[in-house]
Formats: structure tokens, C-alpha cells, sequence
């Protein structure tokens, strides 16, 4: 391994931390690991930085100091977290992850007058519009073909070759309060000197004052109503037990777990707003696929004071969503239930009488809306934000 310019290294996160004083904290609890096998520098997921010591003695001490908060803005910003929470093709394209990941850092740092290195990633290079999340981004950004980028695990949760360990790493918990205590100091600095970057902004108040994610709520409650009616078991004769070869001429049927039909109320009312509705259907939609529903063991109704559309869909734009009047999901939930669903799953703004406590299905409810009543205690329930 060719020496590691430590003295620069450390001269560039001092000028990070010294022009950035509320990120100090967050610079200092990064463990430095030097490694060849790393392209420039990368983070794993236990706060350890892994450096390339030729692109340290490459780089000028000014773009140094922007690699070190690049690096750490992966960690404040849970990029690991967030990407283990991405579907599963996602996932497994780790470049085209990191690279949504780092247009989420880059336009915020160089609208800080940041310096970075030559060859850094920005929205705009994939025509994309600046100050989005980087799951925002993903869906813009061309698969890969080969990873030319890797800032570690720290950023898409994908172990990296070079990650081998090294000194203690820091642990969840720690993570959380050094995050938190992160977002405090920068809530100390704009009240003290006016200016924070738009993008530390408002990370900073998602921490200190954080909103619920409604899209991880509504996909548990439909994970949870579809694996309670999917731990249901049947007997078959369509594929014999395993003991039949041992009782001569008898034979014996084997258990089975049948996947559950599910029916979506939609509450197609005056009061629904189409964007928000198409939103949360793709979600339940996309959930059920992750599961194994699909096809013609899903159907969607579409209903205000009666029922105007029965579909069985794939994809939440093969909705017709018909309607406008007033509301009354027991109509809907009541025809739902002639297809013999499962589950039953409403998205509605919750203004609607609802039916007594079912014992035959799971309900759930998809409130869209600001303070929309409660529903009865039975139902399970997801709150969803209306879109501004």
C-alpha cells in the first residue's frame, strides 16, 4: 500500500469542519481506514471512511474538504437505511443508487459553494430538476452496466469489496443521536447566523421534527392483513403428502397456504383528489406484487354513495375512477365482499359511515387528507398526506 498523506487528509476535514462548524461533530466521528482497493473515498455503514491515499495526494485540499462532507452527508442522511428500504431490482443496481444518491448530495453542496472534484454527479446531467430526494431521482437515472462509482455501503447498503473491517464502527443508536445532534446544531446556526443551505434545512427539520412515512405504514398494514389470511391452510389432493408412499393404497392430501383475494374501495366522492388516490393505489398495488397478489386476485371498485366500476387490474393506471358524488364506503365494501375477498382494503378520505366489525376479512384504510376522522378502532389504518 503506498503511504497514506495523513497531514492533508486531516488538514481538509479541519477546513470542512472549521467552515462548517455544525457538521464538526459528524466529521470527527468518521474513522479513517486507507485502502488501495478504493477508488477515491467511501463510507460503510458503521461511520468508518475508507481512502484511497493516491487520490488524496491527487486531490487539492480545498475539494478534499467537500469529499469528507459529501462522504459524511451519506450517513447524516441514512442513505444506507433508506436504499434497504428500495424494491428489490433497485437494490440490486447499486450504481444506478448511488448515483440518484449522490444528485441528492452534489446540488446541495455546490449551491453551497462547495468544491468537489472533476467528474462529480449532478441532477442536471440526467435532465433531472435539483432539490429531490434521491428516490425521487432513481426512476430518471439509466440502469448501469458497470459500477464506475461506489461510495460503499455507508451510501447503498451493498457491501463493498474493500470493506474489511478495521477500527470499531459506530452503531445504530449512536448514529441516531449523532444525527440528531447534527440537526440541532444546525438549527443553533441559522438561528445565530442566519444562513443554512436549503438541502441541510430541511433535513435538519425531518430530524428534530419528523413525519411519519406513510408509504412504510400502508405497506405494513397490507403486508400484515395479507400474510394473516395467507397463514391460512387447506387440504389438496393436487399434490399428495409426503407419507402417502408409506401407507399402501391410501392417499393422503397435503397442506397448502392459498394466496388471499383482495378487493380496493376507492372513495371516488367529490372530496378525493385524483393525484393523491393514484398514489396511494400504486403503493397497495405495488405491495400486493411484492407479496405474490396480482392479476385476477385483485379488484378494484370504484365508489362514492354506490358503485361505479369493478375492474380487476395489474397497474393502478387501469383504474377507471368514476364517481363524484357523495359518501358511503359500506356500499362498496359491501359489494366487495360478493368477489369473496380476504382483505379489503379503502382509500377514502374517511368521511363515510363504516360496517360493522367484519369476521370473515381484514379491512384496512388508506386515509387521504388532512385530520380525517377516525375510523372504528377494528381498522387497521394508514395515514396519507395530501399532496401540495
Amino acid at each position: 500500500m503506498t503511504g497514506l498523506d495523513r497531514v492533508k487528509l486531516l488538514a481538509a476535514r479541519y477546513r470542512a469542519a472549521t467552515d462548517r462548524p455544525y457538521l464538526s461533530s459528524a466529521l470527527y466521528s468518521l474513522s479513517i481506514v486507507p485502502s488501495d482497493a478504493v477508488p477515491t473515498m467511501a463510507v460503510d455503514r458503521h461511520w468508518r471512511c475508507y481512502v484511497s491515499p493516491g487520490f488524496v495526494a491527487a486531490t487539492p485540499v480545498p475539494e478534499l474538504a467537500g469529499v469528507w462532507i459529501h462522504e459524511v452527508a451519506h450517513l447524516l442522511r441514512d442513505h444506507h437505511g433508506r436504499a434497504d428500504r428500495l424494491p428489490a431490482a433497485d437494490q440490486r443496481d447499486r450504481l444506478r443508487v448511488n448515483l440518484a444518491q449522490d444528485c441528492e448530495i452534489n446540488d446541495d453542496l455546490l449551491a453551497d459553494r462547495l468544491a468537489l472534484p472533476a467528474g462529480r454527479v449532478v441532477p442536471g446531467d440526467f435532465g433531472l430538476s435539483e432539490g429531490q430526494l434521491f428516490e425521487q431521482y432513481i426512476p430518471g437515472i439509466p440502469p448501469s452496466k458497470t459500477v464506475v462509482l461506489d461510495c460503499g455501503s455507508g451510501a447503498h447498503g451493498r457491501p463493498a469489496p474493500w470493506e474489511r473491517g478495521g477500527p470499531r464502527g459506530m452503531g445504530p443508536v449512536e448514529a441516531d443521536a449523532l444525527r440528531r445532534s447534527t440537526a440541532e446544531a444546525m438549527r443553533a446556526h441559522q438561528r445565530s447566523r442566519g444562513h443554512l443551505p436549503a438541502g441541510w434545512k430541511r433535513w435538519a427539520e425531518q430530524i428534530l421534527e419528523p413525519v411519519v412515512d406513510w408509504r412504510r405504514v400502508l405497506a405494513g398494514a397490507v403486508r400484515e392483513a395479507v400474510a394473516w389470511t395467507g397463514g391460512a391452510v387447506d387440504y389438496t389432493y393436487r399434490r399428495p403428502s409426503r407419507r402417502t408412499p408409506a401407507l399402501r393404497g391410501v392417499v393422503l392430501p397435503s397442506l397448502r397456504r392459498p394466496l388471499p383475494r383482495v378487493a380496493i374501495v376507492v372513495d371516488t366522492s367529490g372530496s378525493m383528489g385524483e393525484d393523491d388516490l393514484a398514489a396511494a393505489l400504486a403503493e397497495i398495488t405495488g405491495v400486493l406484487r411484492e407479496v405474490g397478489v396480482g392479476g385476477n386476485r385483485v379488484s378494484v371498485l370504484a365508489c362514492d354513495a354506490d358503485v361505479h366500476a369493478v375492474s380487476r387490474v395489474t397497474s393502478a393506471g387501469q383504474v377507471t375512477l368514476a364517481g363524484g358524488g357523495g359518501t358511503d364506503m359500506r356500499v362498496g365494501i359491501e359489494a366487495a365482499l360478493r368477489e369473496r375477498p380476504q382483505v379489503v382494503i379503502v382509500l377514502t378520505d374517511g368521511f363515510t359511515p363504516w360496517p360493522e366489525e367484519p369476521a370473515s376479512y381484514r379491512l384496512v384504510a388508506a386515509l387521504i387528507g388532512a385530520n380525517p376522522p377516525e375510523p372504528p378502532r377494528w381498522v387497521e389504518t394508514a395515514y396519507i398526506p395530501v399532496a401540495t
